[in-house]
């Protein structure tokens, strides 16, 4: 199958070509993908569930999003570091969300390292992430101009590994600073991704 750099969906909107006909996935690029986000929590979340769609496609994990919600406690980082290693056997056996035990032991030992993190220090793993955002990003083109990983996401993957962090290739942070809006990588005449250059101008 041949890629697009942009396609027009049955409901008569243009789109970044990698949005196939799933209105779940078109809510989600249309709402929230490239929108810029901030707060430990939320970022954790997004760490997180980056690290689990590694090797599956984002819609797996999109449809079973609000599950890893209810398993993983909202995410919150206190709670979850204080989730304990039978936690691991209980989650590996919930059919609701990816059962790997692997990305599921490093959600936690994440929640630890962070919990240490931003306890004293609210908003360091905010900061952290977000020093790696570049001053200027061009968008795509062509689909040949699609890359998986930069510089920067190499850096971000680096500063999160030497705080202990598990999960966090350059190509995954170069998927959240796409998701978290560190980068605007909207196709070049994507309407959605124009609307966010509007918005930070």
């Amino acid at each position: 199958m041949t890629r697009e750099l942009l396609n027009t969906g049955e409901d008569g909107v243009l789109r970044c070509g990698w949005v196939n006909a799933d209105p779940d996935y078109q809510r989600y690029h249309d709402e929230e993908w490239g929108h810029p986000v901030h707060g430990d929590n939320a970022l954790f979340e997004m760490i997180a569930l980056e690290g689990f769609q590694s090797g599956l496609s984002w819609l797996t994990i999109l449809k079973r999003r609000a599950a890893f919600r209810a398993a993983f406690v909202a995410f919150d980082i206190t709670r979850v570091s204080e989730m304990d290693d039978s936690s691991i056997d209980v989650l590996a056996a919930d059919s609701t969300i990816i059962r790997n035990r692997q990305k599921i032991a490093a959600t936690l030992t994440n929640a630890r390292v962070l919990n240490e993190l931003t306890r004293s220090d609210e908003g360091a793993l905010d900061r952290l992430v977000w020093r790696h955002a570049p001053a200027t990003h061009a968008r795509p083109l062509s689909v040949e101009q699609i890359i998986t990983a930069t510089d920067r996401s190499h850096e971000l993957s680096g500063s999160l590994r030497a705080i202990g962090l598990k999960f966090v290739g350059p190509v995954t942070m170069h998927a959240l600073m796409q998701a978290a809006g560190l980068i605007n990588d909207h196709a070049a005449g994507c309407p959605r991704g124009d609307e966010l250059e509007e918005l930070r101008a």
